[in-house]
């Protein structure tokens, strides 16, 4: 599926939660990585504001693509944000929604 680059030039970008391990298997541990570094993916949640609106963004990153000790309310620029659409079936049921990644998050200083 096709992906949408997202720009953030004119907005606020705050840490909400500090980054998590993404898991492709709940039961198992097993962690998600990315197909091309093989690096390991985690999720970032930020809250994005521009134009007087801020909303919460559950972000994945490669774990090489953050620094360590992110925490939230750390003020940061997010490189290479995009989002794509996303439809699965489960038990029956179809799922869909938009999932966004980045190629890393830095401090904003």
């Amino acid at each position: 599926m096709p992906s949408f680059k997202i720009d953030l030039s004119t907005a606020v970008v705050i840490v909400a939660t500090a980054p998590e391990a993404k898991l492709v298997d709940k039961r198992t541990g097993e962690r998600a990585v990315d197909r091309d570094s093989g690096a390991g993916l985690s999720t970032v949640g930020l809250v994005i504001s521009d134009e007087g609106e801020g909303n919460l963004y559950k972000v994945t990153v490669p774990e090489t693509g953050y620094p360590e000790g992110l925490q939230p309310g750390s003020i940061v620029r997010v490189v290479g944000l995009k989002a794509r659409d996303w439809e699965n079936e489960f038990n029956g049921q179809k799922r869909h929604g938009i999932s966004f990644r980045a190629v890393a998050i830095t401090p904003a200083a």
